[in-house]
């Protein structure tokens, strides 16, 4: 079994190591777009044109299925990737878990990029998902660039300003962007209140990966043999794991796998940052 999965960045490091957790015999494919990240402030075809080059990255190492592991790329580019993959590789997109968070009453925050908080795609959510809960969302500037960074002072601050925001009677919160799920419990620590109910947290990684599994008929194991080889692509160049993911226990948890650098199959060329082709290297 081999799954791929892609992000503009480290993002995809929360559902991959889901998956390592679910099959660990299973290979895993990690393709993201370093030289064209953040994707958030760039247009729709922007986003989708970069989106379109990972996932061909990805795919030419021929997966069972892609998880688009990225809220940006899903909401922007699931129908081009899908038009483009499927149904020789399904494909998993991503949707910030506002059902599950608003069944259990209110009231509900949802962090996410500045981008997202107020978009027609995170309104039509609440009103189709909501359940009549009062939601709240609350924007965090740089939160997900200091993620990505792993920049302990910057993700700080970033989680106390967007924490400043967030209403004091919110007893659940929905993780709007997959780097966030990487500092979860920093997030909760931010936001728990002394004498409180435990925050719940609503994250995304868990239920794609067990997505992907269903739509390539196929059952978690998580006793199984930890025999999955994890392949790397990092803006199409076969690549390791980034020293920036090694900060976080989903990336350490991924590193543990055996590494297959040599990509399945010539790599497509990807969007450079600025909209130019950049040439794939040979």
């Amino acid at each position: 079994m081999k799954i791929a999965l892609m992000d503009s960045g480290t993002g995809l490091l929360a559902a991959a190591a889901a998956m390592r957790r679910l099959r660990p015999d299973a290979d895993l494919v990690l393709s993201s777009d370093p030289d064209g990240m953040p994707w958030g402030p760039r247009t729709p075809d922007d986003v989708t044109a970069h989106a379109l080059a990972v996932a061909r990255s990805a795919a030419a190492h021929r997966p069972d299925a892609l998880i688009v592991a990225c809220n940006t790329a899903s909401v922007h580019a699931l129908p081009a990737l899908r038009a483009e993959l499927e149904p020789q590789i399904p494909v998993i997109g991503t949707v910030p878990a506002i059902k599950p968070a608003a069944a259990g009453g209110g009231p509900v925050a949802i962090w996410a990029t500045p981008a997202t908080t107020g978009s027609p795609y995170q309104r039509d959510l609440i009103d189709r998902f909501g359940r009549g809960a009062d939601v709240t969302g609350v924007p965090c500037p740089g939160l997900a660039d200091a993620v990505q960074a792993a920049d302990e002072a910057a993700i700080d601050v970033a989680i106390a300003a967007a924490a400043h925001l967030t209403p004091r009677d919110v007893r659940t919160v929905v993780l709007g962007c997959t780097h966030y799920e990487l500092v979860a419990e920093r997030i909760r620590a931010a936001l728990q209140q002394p004498g409180a109910p435990a925050l719940v947290l609503h994250g995304s990684a868990e239920a794609v990966a067990a997505q992907a599994l269903r739509r390539i008929g196929a059952e978690p194991a998580p006793a199984a043999a930890p025999t999955g080889a994890l392949s790397v692509i990092l803006s199409g160049r076969p690549a390791g794991l980034p020293a920036e993911a090694l900060a976080y226990a989903e990336g350490r948890l991924l590193a543990r796998s055996r590494t297959d650098l040599a990509p399945g199959a010539a790599v497509p060329a990807a969007p450079a940052a600025d909209g130019a082709t950049a040439a794939a290297p040979r």
